[in-house]
């Protein structure tokens, strides 16, 4: 049987990317059709990738799935929240509802990919220095973006629950770092200074996107069933970013801190939400043995190594210059 591959949300660059890399090694595995879907023309080259321009907010989805004979969907339009598209909250719960519900009545369906955050964990000063992925949040989840991953991930174990015949791959990613990400942390390091929080250096962990590619095309590829906590080996402190990219950070006081932290943000051009400044005070550290063990793959770039890439490419010349 031919296998046919559904990503959502390749209008993003690095999700189309990845929809072609595992168009592009298909033959590998099996695959013989990678279809794209999303609400807006992809700007990034798709190379053999089909494109069919769906609202995963609709039902039309599930036609899209039936016709396509889709027997994997890789669902990677799941994305963090921005003041500028207020509808993101709406494109993450209420586009994977439509989808697993699209899922559940698919006939030729055998395989479910999430592409998750870590940010399931939240951020709370009373979590553990290293997370498991059994952990469960102890805050931080109430609103925004962390919100949207417990809800998405709570829907997800709820089909696989209901299609037991089908294979699920939970990949909670961390804060994945490239240089042409627009994604809020990477916007935040971009600003002139960084607002940091009085009497906190919080650890911080970063993926490369290559990476994250590689282990969205194995989940895609390959039977690996299970939740995994993907990130780069290593933490870095925040006040280690800061000097590897020769910016001053602005040391603000915990209380009114949210308020204060956005209008620091406004005034040097920047955006912040109530999870972004959470991170950049408590931290977040996840464990990656299952990754390694289990589903069987070794993270090519340590934390430190992604984070000296995006700031060689913020500063040309600093690879050079020997920060590693």
């Amino acid at each position: 049987m031919s296998r046919v591959v559904l990503v959502t949300g390749v209008a993003d660059g690095a999700v189309a990317r990845t929809a072609r890399l595992i168009a592009e090694r298909g033959a590998e595995s099996g695959i013989e059709k990678v279809v794209g879907v999303d609400t807006t023309l992809p700007s990034h080259e798709l190379g053999s990738v089909k494109f069919i321009r769906a609202d995963i907010r609709t039902p039309v989805i599930g036609k899209v799935l039936a016709v396509e004979d889709v027997d994997t969907v890789v669902h990677l339009g799941v994305a963090p929240s921005s003041s500028r598209l207020k509808s993101t909250k709406e494109l993450n719960v209420i586009g994977t509802m439509q989808v697993l519900a699209a899922c559940q009545r698919s006939e030729t369906l055998r395989k479910f990919v999430l592409g998750s955050s870590t940010a399931v964990y939240g951020t709370s000063p009373r979590d553990p220095a290293v997370w498991s992925e059994s952990g469960t949040a102890r805050g931080g989840v109430r609103s925004g973006y962390p919100k949207d991953t417990v809800e998405v991930e709570g829907y997800t174990r709820g089909f696989a629950r209901r299609r037991p015949d089908v294979l699920v791959t939970i990949l909670r990613m961390s804060q994945i770092l490239s240089p042409r990400s627009s994604a809020p942390l990477a916007a935040y390091f971009r600003g002139p200074v960084l607002p940091s929080v009085l009497g906190f250096d919080p650890r911080l962990q970063f993926l490369h996107l290559a990476d994250a590619m590689e282990v969205v095309r194995q989940a895609a590829s390959h039977d690996r069933p299970g939740t995994f906590n993907v990130a780069g080996d290593g933490v870095m402190l925040l006040s280690q970013c800061a000097r590897l990219l020769g910016k001053p950070a602005v040391p603000l006081p915990p209380v009114g801190l949210g308020s204060a932290f956005a209008r620091v943000a406004r005034l040097v051009g920047t955006e912040t939400s109530p999870d972004l400044h959470r991170l950049l005070t408590y931290g977040r550290v996840v464990d990656t043995a299952a990754l390694r063990d289990i589903f069987g793959y070794e993270v090519r770039h340590s934390t430190r190594q992604t984070f000296s890439s995006f700031a060689g490419a913020l500063r040309p010349g600093l690879l050079h210059a020997g920060v590693r």
